[in-house]
């Protein structure tokens, strides 16, 4: 692949940060980019894990689907993120969904040049484990939300949290770049859409956030971070 382009971006990516401009170009040479199209899905639960996905461009989110068919997104990424790391390293199958939430464009890594490229570069195998560390923390704190918080809380939670990573400064406040249906929104929170509803409606009349076109402006967050306790 082309990485004239490559070595700066792959050296913002937190799993690559450490390492040197030599190791950084030995990675890009081995990896192969990706599109995706919005709504396209990137891998399904159970598919094997052969790729690891480092995003370039566009947003995926992390899902998993209840026996009676109702999606329940675990979390977004964007660029310079990473996922499918966990099948990489345990040999499994895939534990969620990956769906492309826009246009996604990405490197992918073969499992075979990911596992020699963590053998070469032991600072990879620190970052992963950075990473998963990470993520468990979140997942923990995720069953925290749920047992003390309220609904209220955990939309005022989830939305700070997604404009803190996806968030772009804006006149009259922070918008948050995912497009999000209120049943994603609701799935992320573990409420109903109903719910969500309704706690939308009370935050924007309180004039805390605005929403347009499936996009969410965040207008007062003290007031936001406030209504979490």
């Amino acid at each position: 692949m082309e990485t004239d382009n490559s070595t700066p971006y792959f050296k913002q990516v937190s799993l690559f940060s450490g390492l040197g401009d030599e190791e950084v170009h030995e990675l890009i040479t081995l990896a192969r980019r990706r599109v995706f199209r919005s709504g396209e899905v990137i891998f399904h639960r159970d598919d094997p894990g052969q790729m690891l996905y480092i995003i370039k461009e566009g947003k995926v989110k992390i899902c998993l689907n209840s026996p009676d068919g109702q999606e329940i997104s675990l979390v977004v990424f964007g660029k310079g993120e990473c996922f499918g790391e966990l099948a990489l390293l345990d040999g499994l199958p895939r534990s969620a969904d990956a769906i492309a939430m826009e246009r996604v464009e990405c490197y992918t890594l073969q499992r075979s040049d990911f596992h020699n490229a963590i053998i070469k570069q032991p600072t990879i195998a620190i970052q992963v484990l950075a990473v998963l560390s990470k993520r468990l923390r979140n997942t923990d704190q995720q069953v925290e939300d749920l047992i003390f918080l309220d609904v209220y809380g955990r939309v005022a939670k989830t939305l700070l949290g997604l404009a803190e990573v996806h968030g772009v400064k804006v006149d009259d406040g922070t918008r948050i770049e995912v497009r999000l249906t209120q049943q994603e929104l609701a799935s992320m929170v573990g409420a109903s859409r109903e719910s969500v509803n309704k706690v939308l409606g009370y935050f924007t009349d309180k004039k805390y956030l605005s929403t347009d076109r499936h996009k969410i402006t965040i207008h007062r967050v003290e007031d936001l971070k406030r209504r979490i306790y």
